[in-house]
C-alpha cells in the first residue's frame, strides 16, 4: 500500500522539529539535509570542512536511518577497500554475496542490486565517507561513482551524501569534477566551526558552566571545533583547560597543527607556508605581500591553494571599500592555527602552569585584541543583528592607510558598508571591564573618520561603532562620538 504524501511529509517535519530540539547548533545545515528528503528529485550532497569540524557527526545525527553507509580505509589497497565495501552491503542487506567484485563498477552494481530490493517509496539514503581514501592509484573510483549516479541513483529517489577530510581532493574530484560527476552535486554544505552561541550550547550540554568572557578566551585558543571543545573539563578554569589541552605533551592540541594540514591536503607544504606567513601579520596582507614573504610564484597554483584554505575556513578574504581585487587582504581566521604559531610552537619546553604564567603578559593581551577582532569578523551576522541591519545588504572589511605627506597612517578594525548609505566604522576592544573613552582616544577616532572620508571620498554617513566585551562607561566622549555599541553578549546569539 502506498503511503499518502501528506503523511510522509508530516513525519519528515516531525523528525525535523525533533532534531532541532535535540542537537546543538548546525540549524541551517540540518535544514539542507532534511529538505533533501522532501524534494522530488534525487540529491547528491557534498559536505566539505576542515578536520575535526564534525562532518560525519552532523550526517549521522541528522539521518538516524541510513540505507547504506561506508567509510574509506586510510592507506588500504583497492582490494581491501572492495572487500570492506562488500561486507557493508552484506551487513545492510542481511545476505551473503557470493561473487566478489573485481573493480568499483562491479561494487556499485552490487549496491544498486541491494537498493532495488528496497521496495518503499521514500528516499533511500546512502552515506559514503572519506572518499579520498577510496581513490587509490588506478582504482577509477570516481568514474564508477559517476556512473552509479548517472545510470541509477539519479532516477531512483536516492539521497547520496559524500564526505571527506581531504579538502583539496574533494574540491578537485567532486566539486570541480570534469568527468561523470560534473555538475552533479545538487547541494553543497561547507561546514564551519561552531559560533560562540553554538559553543556555549555545546558546553552547557556537557554541564560546563563558564561565563561568556571565559568561553571567548577558550574560543580564541581553539576556535569552535567540536572535537577540540570536547576536551574541556568540567570544574577547570580557562587557564587550567588550555594548559592541559595545549601545553602538555599528551594534550590534544600540542601537536595537532602538524597533523591538521597533512590530513586535509595532498601536498600541504604551500598551505602551511601561507598560514605561517599570514599569521605573522595581525591585520592580514595583500596577495602581493604574501608572495613577497613566501617567495612563491604567482599563478593558478597559488590561487588554488588560497581557495582551498578559504573553503576550509582557515583564511578569509576581505575586500577594501573601493572593491579593488588587487588590494584584498588575506587573513588567517582559524583561531587554533594562529594560537599555535604564536604560543605553542614558539616554546622550547613546557611545564605545568605555562599558560597561567602567560596570561598576565603583554604578549597575551596584544594577542587577545587580535583574536577578538578575528571573532568579530566571524560573527558579522550577530553584529548586524544588534545594529538592526540584518535585512540590509552589507559588505564588511578592514581598512589600512599606511600614511603619506598629507594624512598620517591609521587603521580601522572593521568597516560595515550598508546599502542604506551608512558605513559603520567599528573600533574593537577586548577588555576585562567596561571601557573608558578618553579625550586622546576620542581624538584618534575623529582622525580616523576624517582620514577615511578623505581617502575613500565616500558620500555616505559614518556611524562610529564600538564593539567590546563589556561595553562603555558613559561619559562626555562616548556620548558625543559613538553612535552604536555592540557587547560580547550580542555575539552569543543564534545566527
Amino acid at each position: 500500500m502506498q503511503i499518502p504524501t501528506t503523511i510522509i511529509n508530516s513525519k519528515i517535519i516531525f523528525v525535523k522539529i525533533l532534531f532541532m530540539n535535540l542537537l546543538v547548533g548546525r540549524k541551517k545545515e540540518k535544514e539542507i539535509l532534511l529538505d533533501c528528503l522532501q524534494s522530488e528529485q534525487s540529491e547528491m550532497i557534498a559536505v566539505l570542512g576542515r578536520r575535526r569540524v564534525g562532518k560525519t557527526f552532523l550526517i549521522k545525527q541528522t539521518f538516524t536511518h541510513l540505507d547504506f553507509e561506508f567509510t574509506g580505509i586510510l592507506n588500504a589497497s583497492k582490494e581491501d577497500q572492495l572487500n570492506a565495501f562488500v561486507k557493508k552491503i552484506e551487513q545492510f542487506s542481511g545476505k551473503k554475496i557470493q561473487t566478489k567484485p573485481k573493480n568499483w563498477l562491479d561494487a556499485f552494481d552490487l549496491l544498486k542490486n541491494y537498493l532495488m530490493k528496497l521496495k518503499r517509496k521514500t528516499k533511500k539514503i546512502i552515506f559514503i565517507d572519506e572518499l579520498p581514501w577510496l581513490d587509490t592509484a588506478k582504482s577509477k573510483f570516481t568514474d564508477a561513482l559517476g556512473y552509479f549516479w548517472n545510470d541509477f541513483a539519479l532516477y531512483n529517489n536516492i539521497v547520496l551524501v559524500v564526505c571527506g577530510s581531504s579538502a583539496s581532493w574533494m574540491i578537485r574530484n567532486i566539486v570541480k569534477n570534469k568527468g561523470g560527476l560534473h555538475n552533479r552535486i545538487t547541494k553543497r554544505i561547507e561546514l564551519n566551526p561552531f559560533t560562540l552561541y553554538e559553543t556555549e550550547m555545546f558546553l552547557k550540554r556537557k554541564s560546563i558552566q563558564l561565563d561568556q568572557y571565559s568561553i571567548t578566551q577558550l574560543y580564541m585558543a581553539m576556535g569552535g571545533i567540536p572535537f577540540y571543545l570536547n576536551e574541556i573539563k568540567k570544574g577547570e578554569s580557562v587557564a587550567q583547560n588550555i594548559d592541559r589541552i595545549c601545553f602538555s605533551k599528551n594534550g590534544l592540541l600540542y601537536k595537532e597543527f602538524e597533523n591538521l594540514f597533512i590530513s586535509l591536503y595532498d601536498n600541504p607544504k604551500t598551505h602551511i607556508q601561507i598560514i605561517k606567513a599570514l599569521s605573522s601579520k595581525w591585520k592580514g596582507m595583500s596577495r602581493k605581500e604574501l608572495l613577497k614573504i613566501t617567495k612563491l610564484t604567482d599563478g593558478g597554483a597559488i590561487t588554488r591553494v588560497l581557495e582551498e584554505l578559504e573553503m576550509s575556513a582557515f583564511i578569509t578574504i576581505h575586500y577594501p571599500i573601493d572593491k579593488k581585487k588587487k588590494d584584498a587582504l588575506y587573513r588567517v581566521s582559524d583561531n587554533y592555527c594562529v594560537f599555535y604559531l604564536h604560543f605553542i610552537n614558539s616554546l622550547n619546553s613546557f611545564k605545568k602552569g605555562t599558560f597561567i604564567n602567560l596570561m598576565p603578559t603583554s604578549k597575551w593581551h596584544t594577542w587577545s585584541g587580535y583574536a577578538f577582532e578575528n571573532i568579530c569578523f566571524s560573527h558579522i551576522s550577530q553584529i548586524e543583528k544588534k545594529l538592526g541591519i540584518h535585512a540590509i545588504h552589507t559588505e564588511a572589511g578592514s581598512f589600512l592607510h599606511k600614511g603619506n605627506s598629507t594624512i598620517a597612517g591609521f587603521q580601522i578594525d572593521l568597516l560595515i558598508e550598508r546599502a542604506d548609505r551608512i558605513i559603520n566604522l567599528c573600533e574593537i576592544k577586548f577588555y576585562d571591564r567596561p571601557y573608558i573613552i578618553t579625550n586622546d582616544y576620542a581624538q584618534k577616532i575623529k582622525n580616523k573618520i576624517n582620514g577615511f572620508k578623505q581617502i575613500s571620498k565616500t558620500k555616505k554617513t559614518i556611524f562610529p561603532t564600538f564593539i567590546s566585551t563589556f561595553g562603555l562607561i558613559e561619559n562626555t566622549y562616548s556620548k558625543s562620538i559613538i553612535q552604536n555599541q555592540v557587547a560580547l553578549q550580542h555575539l552569543f546569539v543564534e545566527d
